[in-house]
């Protein structure tokens, strides 16, 4: 293995995850909605780039063949996820209806650790998460043999770079969404896209 090598590797896991991941999706969605509202937005992003990096790493090591072996873990964490995503979706779809609620401005403690815990479940209870990384980028991986890790690599840093861009990149929109009809628009679309996942997880499970 040389460093061309590893660096067209990485390349193809960058592009590879990148594909997976730019997608209207809960996690997205959720990011979008911290970063237009500029709460806590470095942990945010940093909770899901770390969380996708681990998961990349278990698929690239293998774990994607021991999970395959205890189906019933996907469907628990379906049923889970398709629970929590409903009920997400449901309190932003009562966000549409009292948009005066809503403010654009720093966020107290409470409001941090919330964020943290919802970003989290966002991220760890949702199976879709799993079958992008451990599973699809996992298989990728293993066929390139000794350069799976640095096709994980690439793969973690597309994830680092598109939820960065996402969290950060939305700051501009909190200036245009002082007026309750723009966060009602903005809710609407997180309370569609959460319905509908959780929707199709517990149909799924």
């Amino acid at each position: 293995m040389n460093h061309a090598q590893a660096l067209a590797a990485a390349a193809a896991g960058f592009g590879t995850g990148l594909s997976l991941i730019v997608a209207i999706g809960a996690q997205n969605a959720f990011v979008l909605r911290q970063g237009a509202r500029r709460e806590a937005v470095l942990t945010v992003v940093g909770i899901c780039a770390l969380s996708d990096a681990v998961l990349i790493a278990a698929g690239v090591g293998g774990m994607g063949a021991v999970v395959v072996a205890r189906p019933g873990a996907l469907t628990a964490i379906g049923v889970v996820g398709g629970l929590f995503l409903l009920g997400y979706g449901a309190l932003a779809a009562r966000r549409v209806l009292r948009p005066g609620a809503m403010r654009v401005e720093g966020t107290p403690e409470r409001s941090r650790r919330r964020a943290i815990l919802t970003c989290l479940a966002m991220t760890w209870l949702n199976p879709h998460v799993y079958l992008d990384t451990v599973f699809l980028l996992g298989s990728v991986a293993a066929h390139r043999g000794e350069l799976r890790w640095s096709f994980g690599l690439g793969a973690a840093l597309a994830s680092l770079c598109w939820f960065a861009a996402l969290g950060f990149g939305a700051r501009p929109l909190g200036r245009l969404l002082t007026r309750p009809s723009a966060w009602r628009v903005l809710d609407g679309l997180v309370a569609a896209t959460m319905l509908t996942m959780g929707t199709l997880l517990l149909l799924g499970a």
